[in-house]
């Protein structure tokens, strides 16, 4: 008879594999809501109401006033354009807006806005020297002084070459720098490209390494915002055409440039911008190689007489 105590048992446990121990960490928990985060989200999503509030007591209180009224429907309108639709939007967007790459800009607001459509290797001064080059201006920054010139080139239909461009934003960041060629001498209509040097170490979808980062459309005029019903240019739907365009501006006077094409970078699309423009793209993605470029090159004949 087999001895059925605890050396039997042990004899008969030798022949079985034993369990692996977990060693691994427990889970980290998530981190704990603090106090001054509730309380910020609190009185950010009480400025949205009491915009709305106050926007609504300007629309009801403007009828009250027979002519004056028109006074008031004005300042209801940039209540409601330039602070409470804003407003919402930046609330919104925190909620259902991606807060990582997914090849598109977002506006101020929040909004999702220009397409990625271009990306650069290359140091900063070849960079410019390249675009230079081909016939690209430098747009100024925004201030007072930029936007109030913009407006009142625009309404005269006086050149602006250096006319700035509306900050968007990629990661967590508006543009570096934005380049633009103006059509015909409006300011209304021009071809614009913003640039966004990359992050260290960041890499696109695919594992490609690539030093900056553009976004490239053609103004055709100038409206309102579809969603925040502000003053802002139209875009060209085909931004496929743009994004060509700059290529071609480059490879056409650069000859040291050198494109690579990543294609179906991303999945053709319809879509919209943070203005309420269509685009449309086929999701190709050039990569534009400035590095051979020497940064001190003479972009233009007015920079070569300075």
């Amino acid at each position: 008879m087999q001895d059925a105590g605890p050396a039997g048992m042990r004899e008969r446990d030798e022949g079985r594999p034993t369990a692996a121990v977990d060693e691994r960490p427990p889970p980290e928990l998530p981190p704990r809501t603090s106090f001054t985060t509730v309380l910020d989200g609190f009185f950010f999503v009480y400025a949205g109401v009491a915009s709305v509030w106050l926007a609504w007591l300007l629309l009801t209180q403007s009828f009250e006033f027979g002519w004056f009224g028109i006074l008031f429907f004005l300042v209801f309108w940039l209540v409601l354009a330039y602070l409470v639709l804003p407003r919402l939007h930046r609330i919104l967007t925190t909620i259902y807006v991606p807060d990582y790459f997914i090849g598109r800009t977002r506006t101020s607001d929040g909004l999702l806005g220009d397409p990625v459509n271009l990306a650069f290797d290359g140091p900063e001064a070849s960079l410019h020297a390249a675009m230079r080059a081909a016939g690209w201006t430098r747009a100024d920054d925004v201030t007072l002084a930029s936007g109030w010139r913009i407006v009142t080139s625009t309404l005269s239909r006086r050149s602006y070459d250096e006319a700035p461009v509306s900050p968007l934003f990629l990661f967590g960041r508006q543009q570096d720098f934005a380049y633009q060629q103006e059509v015909e001498g409006n300011p209304a209509r021009r071809h614009h490209v913003r640039f966004w040097r990359t992050p260290d170490g960041w890499l696109l979808p695919g594992g490609r390494r690539v030093d900056w980062l553009a976004a490239g459309t053609f103004d055709r005029a100038v409206g309102f915002s579809l969603f925040t019903l502000q003053v802002t240019h139209k875009i060209d739907a085909d931004i496929d055409i743009e994004r060509d365009h700059i290529v071609a501006t480059l490879t056409g006077a650069v000859p040291e440039v050198r494109i690579d094409v990543l294609r179906d970078f991303s999945t053709g699309y319809h879509s919209r911008n943070g203005g309420g423009d269509t685009i449309r793209t086929d999701g190709d993605l050039p990569v534009v190689n400035v590095t051979a470029v020497p940064g001190a090159r003479v972009g233009s004949p007015r920079e070569a007489c300075q």
